[in-house]
């Protein structure tokens, strides 16, 4: 499920969602891509907290979904912004790796990969 995901992400990054605008209009998929950014955040944090041992990869992960989205402005703000709440949410409330923080991360694989894929399949060139 991981590999999938990590895939998904990808492809998701060499891609591209959108063509490079002039202006920093809101994309159709910019909840989606906030969304996943929060995951990635949760997963920063957690997978580090349950022994994962995979350093930066979730925070890398996020910076190639910025880079091949190349978003800015207000576009820009809120993607980090959503990392740092999925970050920072579980920093409040996980000191350790505990059963629900377990299931968590598993979920929040499924959603990612979910995202990941509807994203591609919708908006992919």
């Amino acid at each position: 499920m991981l590999s999938r995901f990590i895939a998904i992400l990808i492809v998701v990054a060499t891609c591209g969602l959108a063509p490079v605008r002039a202006q920093d209009a809101a994309a159709p998929f910019d909840g989606d891509l906030q969304r996943l950014a929060e995951i990635l955040g949760a997963l920063h944090y957690l997978r580090g907290i349950c022994g994962a041992n995979e350093g930066t990869k979730w925070r890398n992960e996020m910076q190639a979904l910025v880079d091949a989205e190349t978003p800015s402005g207000e576009r820009r703000t809120r993607m980090i912004a959503g990392f740092n709440r999925g970050y920072n949410g579980f920093q409040q409330t996980y000191r350790t790796c505990t059963p629900a923080a377990d299931i968590a991360i598993r979920r929040y694989l499924e959603e990612g990969s979910r995202i990941s894929r509807d994203l591609t399949a919708r908006y992919a060139n």
